[in-house]
């Protein structure tokens, strides 16, 4: 594999191997990672000063924290999948609509790909606004000067970068989204928009009450899960886009609760 060029990339890759695994060696992470294992032993020390990993003799091992990594440290898998949702779901936004974004990998990815349209940003009438309450998707959004970013308050989540709470739902209450890009734990036709936890799902939700066009975003495995928390029922959900994965029966439940479902 290509050698990560600089201490970021590597401290990414080494928690997503991390993550997989639980435990990792100096051995095994330089191999992996194409750097020598010089280089492992300084970012290993340098993770656990960071509380992001516990050093062990001769490797380290996943803190409580990287249990459960940010979005920004996790592989989740369906890297090319989500790749292909996230690159449809962005064709699908109006250029000029007021965009909601929740946490999660795949609607991150979904930013990215929206904001590297080259048809954005031709006039200040049209320009696009981002509204999330995930703190990377506003930190990566903000610093393209082409689009408005907006970032509702509320109580962060390590885990997910999400903030949550009246805060974040009482700044939802006096917005209005043209489209929401929603991730998703779990979806089905009869479960509706699932997600893992409770405080998620209080925002998750409010965002659905303020949009008139939801998008939810899922890799075929979200299709065949269920998950704590419901976000809203089927019916809500205007269009869902997954990949060619998906199972047919669950595609075609959705599609008779009259979903549109986009398979890429």
């Amino acid at each position: 594999m290509t050698a990560p060029t600089d201490r970021p990339q590597r401290w990414n890759r080494l928690l997503e191997l991390l993550a997989e695994s639980g435990r990792l060696s100096v051995e095994e992470a330089a191999e992996r990672l194409a750097v020598s294992p010089a280089t492992v032993r300084r970012d290993f020390t340098a993770l656990a000063e960071q509380q992001l990993a516990t050093r062990t003799h001769g490797g380290v091992v996943a803190t409580s924290v990287a249990y459960d990594l940010p979005a920004r440290y996790r592989q989740t898998g369906g890297g090319e999948a989500k790749q292909r949702i996230a690159e449809h779901a962005a064709a699908l936004v109006d250029p000029s609509a007021v965009v909601g974004f929740n946490g999660g990998t795949t609607t991150s990815a979904v930013a990215r790909a929206l904001a590297g349209r080259a048809d954005l940003g031709k006039s200040a009438d049209d320009q696009l606004t981002i509204v999330t309450n995930a703190l990377n998707i506003a930190g990566e959004m903000v610093l393209r000067p082409h689009l408005r970013t907006i970032c509702l308050g509320g109580v962060a989540r390590r885990e997910s970068y999400e903030l949550h709470g009246p805060l974040a739902e009482r700044a939802l209450a006096e917005l209005r989204l043209d489209e929401l890009i929603l991730g998703v734990n779990a979806i089905s036709a009869e479960g509706g928009a699932q997600c893992r936890h409770i405080d998620e799902a209080g925002v998750n939700t409010e965002m659905v009450r303020r949009s008139h066009h939801v998008i939810v975003v899922a890799t075929a495995d979200k299709l065949e899960k269920t998950a704590l928390a419901r976000i809203c029922a089927i019916e809500q959900i205007d269009v869902v886009v997954t990949d060619s994965a998906a199972d047919k029966a669950a595609l075609a439940a959705m599609r008779a609760a009259g979903v549109r479902v986009d398979v890429v």
